[in-house]
């Protein structure tokens, strides 16, 4: 038996036999007091309740879809196999099982974690950390397994776009939901809570602070986990496609081994990603981001050591290795922008609480120039691992160039993860009245947690831009394949067809942008409005013995976000599919490089400019420039209340509408390229 044949799925299942002790080891730890535990419930109950209205709607979704491709298929002449169908039910379920996964072990270590920290604050690490590796290891254990399980079955990697396509669909519903659920309940929690009642973050008083602790795990835990799920599967997917046609570069210069190669690598990663965690795990916690800084980049020259041996070992030859670095150094530069122009303790944050003097006008507009800037590194660093991987490898190179950037997903995503956990664990200190050394020891860890949050939000749009560039490259080629002899596409700016495509790709990332952020503004209007009402009916800031209705809130947010992400949602879906009948495939493919180019960027720019608006607050709170409470404070709250729905909601949707849209692109293509015949 091929040695592959064992090391995949072992991967796959360790990554799932890890994730299931680290449950294990964060459920045995005390949940703190009674209060503790009734805040822990309510969020873990809003959690739910929202996941669980969200999946009716998912459900009908990829019960719709899953029919229509079984019937294409059918169909003289689509080209289309019923596979497709198949696999994008194991992708869709894939999907949603992760994040559920991540939600519930998030929801679960929440107050753990602040418990944890009465006796230390590597302790609070320690749980928080384990409840996001647990996610981070969930979401690459099944992604290995489902890719490698359906190839097996089907032989064919075209029929796994299928996989990617359920995974993506689920993604972008998870995280334009979730992205709208947090934001509208933060946003109306801070500018009744903060700005007019001048009462604290998280102030039991606030009727929306439950939704506010809900929407973490809704948008940066559920949303994050699908989003980096599809990512992860898409890249290997389309390296796989690439490696399997006929007559193609991988194929020709390193034989029918280069197919598999992607999941060995990913294998890899997985392994490398559990040793990342034992330095964490071995820490003493007192410098919490250079232990999960230092983590990553265990995990990245583990995962590089590995991989290349590997890539010898199964291809005889180091060309595809160098690509794959090429992406992995990528990543790691672009999460390391992402610090640096969104810490509190760097200058780009720093200027923006500086420009808190003359009021909220001037924050906003720093806001927007540190977020302009911040595209420049990114761009650079794909473009560089783009060129060199292509040198290397050609677009085979590109495309496992994607996958060698997402190969250490298992250790970034539980760095990203533990932001929400930390999160939720300082509210609950602030709500039950824990100590003043406790809640400076979560304060610590939220700290912490914003960054790394920002970073991972980093991560996922370069990963986004990276995935999207090999999935392009894989139209391209596979629609050469697909058209009869004679005749191939040509992507040629001399095209009308082309430039139609570009134009309409460039504008869908605006349209998308704005769908979502006005979603986010009409439900924190009802917000405002419901938190105002409840302030004045209970007389909450007199009174200490009325409580507040907070599962009215949750049920605002709940509802407002599943109405207002279907349009955005299938707008990713159809769009592709009429411009592939409207304008030709050449039209087709100028809207994927339309829509990679505007998207990422303005991803970025959203991404960071909000994760720059907050911690500018941050900043301010730490004691700086007159700290909580003044004038530059209040500034810096319409900053950050402004770059919510950026970086929380719209900026991360984005690198999954460019995804879903070239995996559409390629699901229907057969049926485009018979149906322009």
């Amino acid at each position: 038996m091929d040695i592959s044949n064992v090391l995949i799925p072992t991967g796959g299942i360790v990554a799932l036999l890890f994730a299931t002790f680290l449950f294990f080891k964060v459920r045995r730890q005390s949940p703190g007091n009674e209060k503790m535990r009734e805040l822990s419930s309510a969020i873990r109950e809003g959690a739910m309740a929202f996941l669980k209205s969200e999946y009716k709607v998912l459900v009908i979704f990829v019960a719709v879809v899953t029919s229509l491709l079984f019937v294409i298929s059918y169909i003289p002449g689509s080209n289309m196999h019923w596979g497709l169908s198949a696999a994008f039910i194991v992708g869709a379920i894939f999907s949603a099982v992760s994040g559920n996964i991540g939600m519930r072990m998030a929801t679960m270590a929440n107050a753990r974690t602040a418990e944890g920290t009465k006796k230390s604050l590597s302790k609070g690490l320690s749980i928080a950390f384990s409840s996001g590796a647990v996610m981070g290891m969930c979401v690459v254990g099944l992604g290995v397994i489902g890719v490698f399980v359906l190839y097996l079955i089907f032989n064919d990697p075209n029929i796994l776009f299928g996989f990617g396509f359920g995974a993506s669909s689920i993604a972008l519903f998870a995280r334009v939901g979730g992205g709208i659920y947090t934001k509208s309940a933060d946003v109306g929690a801070d500018l009744v809570g903060k700005v007019e009642a001048g009462i604290p973050e998280d102030d039991p008083r606030n009727p929306a602070v439950i939704a506010d602790q809900v929407g973490d795990n809704v948008g940066d835990v559920a949303g994050m986990g699908a989003d980096l799920f599809e990512s992860y599967v898409d890249s290997i997917i389309a390296t796989m496609a690439l490696a399997a046609i006929a007559g193609g570069f991988a194929l020709t210069n390193y034989g029918e081994n280069a197919i598999i190669l992607p999941l060995i690598i990913a294998g890899m990663g997985i392994f490398a990603s559990i040793i990342g965690t034992m330095v964490v795990f071995a820490s003493k916690g007192k410098n919490i981001y250079g232990v999960l800084r230092n983590s990553l980049f265990v995990s990245t020259i583990i995962t590089a050591i590995f991989a290349g041996i590997a890539t010898w070992y199964t291809i005889g030859t180091l060309e595809p290795f160098y690509a794959m670095v090429a992406g992995l150094v990528a990543g790691i530069v672009i999460g390391l922008s992402t610090e640096y122009f969104t810490s509190e303790k760097r200058k780009p944050a720093q200027s923006i609480a500086e420009a808190s003097k003359t009021g909220p006008a001037t924050v906003i507009i720093q806001g927007m120039v540190t977020g302009m800037m911040s595209t420049v590194i990114p761009i650079i660093a794909v473009v560089i691992a783009m060129l060199v991987a292509y040198f290397f490898a050609d677009f085979y190179g590109v495309a496992i160039s994607a996958v060698g950037m997402l190969s250490i997903l298992g250790i970034s995503l539980a760095t990203d993860c533990y932001g929400p956990v930390a999160d939720n664990a300082q509210g609950i200190s602030e709500m039950a009245g824990m100590g003043k050394e406790v809640r400076e020891r979560t304060e610590q860890l939220d700290a912490v947690g914003n960054t790394t949050a920002a970073m991972g939000k980093g991560f996922a749009i370069g990963s986004a831009a990276i995935t999207s560039l090999a999935l392009i490259f894989t139209y391209i080629i596979m629609a050469n394949t697909l058209l009869p002899a004679g005749e191939t596409l040509e992507l040629s700016l001399g095209d009308p067809y082309v430039i139609s495509g570009i134009f309409i790709g460039a504008m869908l990332p605006f349209v998308f942008t704005a769908l979502t952020m006005g979603a986010v503004g009409k439900a924190a209007h009802a917000m405002v409005e419901e938190v105002r009402y409840q302030f004045k009916k209970f007389d909450l800031l007199k009174s200490d013995k009325n409580k507040p209705d907070y599962a009215r809130c949750v049920k605002i947010s709940t509802n407002r976000a599943l109405k207002a992400m279907i349009i955005p949602s299938l707008m990713a879906v159809v769009s592709p599919i009429v411009v592939g009948i409207v304008l030709k495939p050449t039209g087709l493919g100028g809207l994927l490089i339309g829509s990679i180019s505007t998207g990422f960027v303005l991803a970025i720019f959203l991404a960071n400019s909000g994760g720059a608006w907050d911690n500018a607050k941050k900043y301010i709170e730490s004691g700086n420039l007159g700290g909580k409470g003044s004038s530059a404070h209040k500034a810096t709250i319409i900053g950050d209340t402004v770059g919510d729905p950026c970086k929380d909601t719209s900026g991360p949707s984005l690198n999954i509408l460019i995804k879903l849209m070239s995996i559409v692109s390629l699901v229907f293509l057969p049926l485009i390229i018979a149906f322009n015949l």
